[in-house]
């Protein structure tokens, strides 16, 4: 599989974009460290902890209107530690990783908001979900974003009904029924 070291991500013919999966694994180290330093700045400053989580709120809007092509911690993985590393043996789809970070963008938000209004606890809380979250992914190669997104998915192609609707992205062929069965006329 042919890879592109200047983004550090794959293109499969005919597939998903695929990244490397320790791109995201450092990104969430870095998002960790982040997430600690304003669960920190809480304690004294609600001002600064609202600036440090409203940046990293915007981190996570590039991250997922973007991907990780133009995460500016996937950016800085692959211009200064994947040519470190050695070659890509595994990698991940984007799309999962693009929830993920939206997931993170709802935390950071609620947070942003918690520390605006003058409450430090609910900005604290969800700092630390998200802390949680990115903690996970960096210290176990768990992405609770990841886990939800087929979870997300399915119920967004499910229509009221339980009916699986147009847009679920699954094809049938015009000649066959259910599981491959002959359509009946």
């Amino acid at each position: 599989m042919p890879s592109d070291t200047n983004d550090n991500v794959t293109k499969q013919p005919g597939g998903p974009d695929r990244v490397d999966v320790r791109g995201p694994r450092f990104a969430a180290w870095v998002t960790s460290a982040v997430l600690v330093v304003v669960l920190i700045a809480s304690t004294f400053s609600a001002a600064l902890a609202a600036v440090l989580i409203a940046a990293q709120g915007v981190v996570f809007a590039i991250g997922a209107a973007l991907g990780p092509r133009r995460h500016p911690y996937g950016r800085i993985f692959a211009a200064f530690v994947a040519p470190r590393v050695g070659p890509v043996t595994e990698t991940e789809p984007t799309a999962p990783l693009r929830f993920a970070q939206l997931l993170g963008l709802i935390f950071s938000a609620v947070s942003l908001l918690g520390f605006l209004v003058g409450s430090t606890v609910v900005g604290g809380v969800f700092a630390g979900f998200a802390l949680f979250a990115a903690f996970l992914n960096a210290a176990f190669a768990i992405c609770l974003g990841c886990q939800l997104y087929p979870l997300v998915t399915r119920f967004r192609r499910t229509t009221p009904s339980g009916v699986v609707g147009e847009s679920s992205g699954i094809t049938r062929d015009a000649t066959s029924g259910p599981a491959g069965t002959p359509a009946q006329n």
